[in-house]
């Protein structure tokens, strides 16, 4: 059943949405958590640093990691609006003075790494692997920042702006992330991709780093509710440039660059927020300090080893991995499948023994049954790295000249007791403003405001996952009867890249484009608009169900960049006046449509739209929130989608717009945009292609067609919304025989098609 026309522009009692979105931070909205989130959670905070930085970086999907995400940032910054008083923040009111205390810490940072890297390339190669969680994370906070939330504020847009850079124009290869990777690469500091397993044990990542690390992996995960936060930490991480100044390379934000949009967040920002800005600023300072100083002692450490402990360093790092590798070889008598396999392995006692054996005894060079096992052939070839050889060989090279220093192990604790400090602070961390409650929405309004502000309710996630698990199996319906819709053909077939380019290709064309032709009688005025409010609930979330694709751990895939370039020529790639929200809203306003931003509680009373349209943007909302789960179904989702940008329904939208002099700016842009020649339609094509050979590739021709199948019901699942009619006709025993159309009498609106 549809809603009947009403007159829209009336007074509903609300503060209506106007361009431009000048908000400095969102409202201040508890956090609501199940019971079960809640246990989850709590096991969570206490783990060790790495596995926390870990369980930020690769989760993405559960409500317990957004309030191990809201923990992690209240222990880092509690109370950051009580932090700053008034007269500090006012001090640095504008955006010149605090670049110059962020100019000052830098110029102090940049000493002290001089110093640290003078001695040589393997001092600078440590300490460049030490700061590599860091350097290869930085940008993340920005990864989620522009969604349905917070869309199309200025702030957001300019900050989005930024990370389109950061991301390198959608080309990865230009990228920061790669940039840095090369950089380390060029001295020898080779490391797996950041989600990998090993990624932080082969990068020797202190607790420190893996802390810090987690600190701005927990403002990715709650971007919109801190974006005074992550604006501050912005500017001041990359206007210090502790990354740059190690590699010597050129930043690819410059520091103008970044103060520009600090001084335009300033401008619109009220005390409170200033304050929060200002507190981020400040701990972004305490922090990139605290680093510096643990890689110089770091450095210090390593710079007063003796050889005896160097030798101890590199066993102790390889020891947990031997294994029963050793089999019956001896050390001192003892087994080295049981020294190595001991709770506390005894490492001055080792060496002691290790250096009287027969496997040290040489001639005086080096040369000996330790180092012949590490060359090719033998069975250690490959474990060690050519600086740990080195080492062995000059320690050998003691032994056989009679060297025999008392040998004391320096540990390394670079950082720990700044560590200790933090992790202290995650464990005992109580936000006051995180609540217990199952999620109970009432209707399909309180479910659209809760998805839209997701942060606010990860107690809803179980019911997002539910329902577009739901939605994808029923889809499965037009697998057989596809065939018949108006604008879609779900229809089942094999998949192979030029049978899917065939499907697309006669899609567009005789189902989208060949059908159309000019109206010769254009609907009265309100039953245009009436049209139009059915589209307008899905235009305001446009580009939703790309958004968390593509994010820091899990932007491995090569089309991972593709739909990211997809998803930013959806929010005019920064630019405001190209952001397809902002063009929705200038549509609803020259339309005389008042509604509330889609974030505000205001716009759940909202009588402007009509209910029967909230379960296909819901649909968008529940999916977008899985982007592991559900990435094949949401590459072909993003099929369907960009495909029905284009053809006969839009133009005809088009032909009545103009007619009434209402604003054309957003069906203009999708027709510009989305075409199956080179626009987003072709793309999402080539995405779905280049996905699946990778899986070829990767995995085996046996694993397409299962992923395939996945990737076509997300497809269905966009047509099981559009082809409503054909779906009733079907439930009642009657599918059609060919391509859907109207009954005698049968409106053609979405309002009858999407429900």
């Amino acid at each position: 059943m549809t809603t009947a026309p009403r007159t829209p522009g009336r007074d509903r009692g609300f503060v209506p949405f106007v361009l431009p979105d000048t908000i400095d931070a969102l409202p201040h909205r508890p956090f609501a958590f199940s019971r079960a989130g809640w246990e989850e959670a709590r096991a969570a905070t206490l783990a060790e640093p790495n596995e926390l930085f870990r369980l930020l970086l690769r989760d993405q999907e559960s409500e317990s990691t957004l309030l191990v995400a809201r923990r992690v940032i209240d222990a880092f910054l509690p109370a950051a609006e009580d932090r700053a008083p008034d007269a500090a923040a006012g001090t640095f009111a504008d955006a010149d003075a605090i670049a110059a205390e962020v100019q000052a810490v830098r110029a102090e940072l940049a000493a002290v790494l001089a110093a640290l890297t003078r001695s040589g390339p393997q001092a600078r190669a440590r300490a460049l692997r030490g700061r590599a969680p860091l350097a290869l994370s930085a940008g993340c906070r920005l990864d989620t920042l522009s969604q349905p939330a917070t869309q199309p504020s200025v702030v957001v847009n300019r900050l989005f702006a930024h990370h389109l850079t950061l991301r390198g124009g959608g080309n990865p290869e230009r990228g920061q992330a790669r940039l840095r990777r090369r950089a380390l690469e060029s001295e020898g500091v080779l490391l797996p991709e950041i989600a990998a397993a090993d990624f932080l044990d082969k990068a020797r990542a202190r607790p420190l780093t893996a802390l810090h690390g987690s600190f701005h992996l927990a403002l990715s995960r709650l971007p919109a509710n801190f974006l005074p936060e992550v604006s501050g930490v912005h500017y001041a991480f990359h206007a210090l440039g502790v990354d740059d100044l190690l590699t010597d390379t050129a930043p690819l934000l410059s520091e103008p660059d970044l103060r520009e949009v600090l001084a335009e967040h300033l401008a619109l920002a009220g005390p409170a927020t200033r304050r929060r800005l200002y507190a981020a600023v400040r701990l972004t300072l305490d922090l990139e300090r605290e680093h510096v100083a643990m890689l110089a002692e770091l450095g210090a450490w390593h710079d007063n080893l003796t050889l005896e402990s160097k030798v101890a360093d590199i066993i102790a790092r390889h020891a947990p991995l031997a294994g029963r590798q050793h089999g019956d070889v001896r050390i001192g008598g003892k087994a080295l499948t049981d020294v190595f396999g001991a709770a506390r392995i005894d490492l001055a006692g080792f060496l002691a023994d290790l250096r009287e054996s027969g496997h040290l005894r040489g001639p005086g060079n080096g040369d000996c049954r330790l180092l012949d096992a590490m060359r090719f052939g033998g069975p250690m070839f490959g474990i060690f790295d050519e600086h740990e050889a080195a080492t062995f060989r000059a320690w050998a090279a003691s032994v056989q000249a009679g060297e025999r220093p008392v040998i004391e192990i320096s540990p390394e604790t670079a950082g720990d007791e700044a560590a200790e400090r933090r992790r202290a602070a995650i464990a005992r961390s109580a936000p006051a403003d995180v609540v217990i409650a199952e999620a109970e929405p009432r209707d399909h309004r309180e479910l659209f405001h809760r998805l839209v502000n997701i942060e606010n309710f990860p107690n809803t996630l179980p019911i997002a996952a539910e329902r577009a698990e739901r939605c994808f199996r029923d889809a499965e319906i037009l697998f057989v009867h596809g065939a018949g819709g108006r604008y879609t053909d779900a229809s089942w077939f094999d998949y192979s890249p030029q049978a899917l380019y065939e499907r697309a290709e006669r899609v567009y064309w005789e189902k989208l484009v060949d059908p159309y032709e000019p109206l010769r009688e254009i609907p009265d005025r309100d039953e245009v608009l009436f049209r139009q409010s059915t589209y307008y609930l899905t235009y305001l979330i446009d580009g939703a169900w790309l958004h968390r694709l593509g994010n820091l751990g899990h932007d491995e895939r090569e089309t991972d960049a593709m739909l990211f370039a997809i998803y930013a020529d959806e929010m005019g790639n920064g630019d405001l006046r190209k952001n397809h929200i902002t063009l929705t809203h200038r549509v609803l306003a020259s339309a005389g449509i008042r509604l509330p931003h889609i974030r505000d509680e205001a716009f759940i009373e909202q009588d402007e739209l009509p209910d029967d349209l909230y379960g296909f943007a819901i649909q968008q909302l529940c999916m977008c929130l899985f982007p592991d789960r559900f990435h094949n179904e949401i590459l072909g989702y993003n099929l369907a989608i960009e495909m029905f940008g284009s053809g006969e329904m839009r133009l005809h939208e088009l032909q009545k717009l103009r007619h009434h002099g209402i604003d054309d700016c957003y069906e203009q842009a999708h027709l510009t945009i989305d075409n199956f020649s080179a626009g987003h339609a072709k793309q999402a094509a080539d995405v779905i292609v280049g996905y699946l050979d990778r899986v070829r590739r990767t995995v085996g021709e046996a694993a397409v067609a299962e992923q395939w199948r996945r990737v076509w019901r997300g497809y269905a699942s966009f047509a099981y919304f559009l082809e409503q009619p054909m779906l009733k006709r079907i439930s009642a025993g009657d599918p059609p025989a060919g391509p859907d159309t109207p009954s005698p009498g049968e409106t053609d609106d979405l309002a009858d098609l999407v429900i």
